[in-house]
């Protein structure tokens, strides 16, 4: 079990209070916007399994993520590698918050943990995030990690449907040298 600290969050295994959440902010399509359709509660539930036997498996991957204050759940950031059948291979790191959670810093914050991990505990040379093109949130929280683009990596999602979400960013961040 890994649990990483931040200033203000924690960075955890799910629990069984998490799904009750976690399904409504799945059901929420703001937050689904660039994500494709909503998620029903069956759907939320297997995710959150899938995400902890990842961790399990792994030493890594999609955390839960809570308000270290009150203990409140605000969604999750974590490492997982690519999806094989993508024209690339690595590690992305990813974060999904609930709503009121959005315009705090915290998927910045949570993000850049994940990183720090990534980096120093995994030993990734090189971490990934990708988005839609359409999907400024997360794009401003890729440059406030450091992470850049090149216009030549983007992509088109093989599993997309055409239209706004079939087209993807690719950023990169690589570990800093040691010295």
């Amino acid at each position: 079990m890994v649990e990483i600290d931040t200033e203000r969050l924690v960075l955890r295994d799910w629990r069984r209070s998490d799904l009750e959440p976690w399904a409504a902010m799945n059901a929420d399509p703001e937050v689904r916007e660039h994500l494709g359709p909503v998620l029903d509660a069956h759907q939320a539930a297997a995710s959150v399994e899938s995400f902890q036997h990842d961790l399990d498996r792994n030493g890594f991957g999609f955390w839960a993520v809570e308000i270290r204050a009150t203990g409140q759940f605000i969604g999750f950031t974590g490492l997982d590698p690519v999806d094989q059948g993508m024209s690339f291979t690595g590690v992305e790191a990813g974060w999904r918050l609930a709503r009121p959670a959005w315009g705090h810093g915290y998927a910045t914050e949570a993000a850049r943990a994940a990183l720090a991990y990534g980096f120093d505990t995994v030993g990734l040379p090189e971490i990934l995030a990708i988005t839609a093109k359409t999907n400024h949130r997360s794009r401003a929280v890729m440059r406030r990690l450091g992470m850049t683009t090149d216009p030549a990596d983007d992509f088109d999602d093989p599993e997309s449907d055409p239209g706004p979400l079939r087209r993807q960013v690719l950023y990169r961040i690589r570990r800093e040298p040691r010295g």
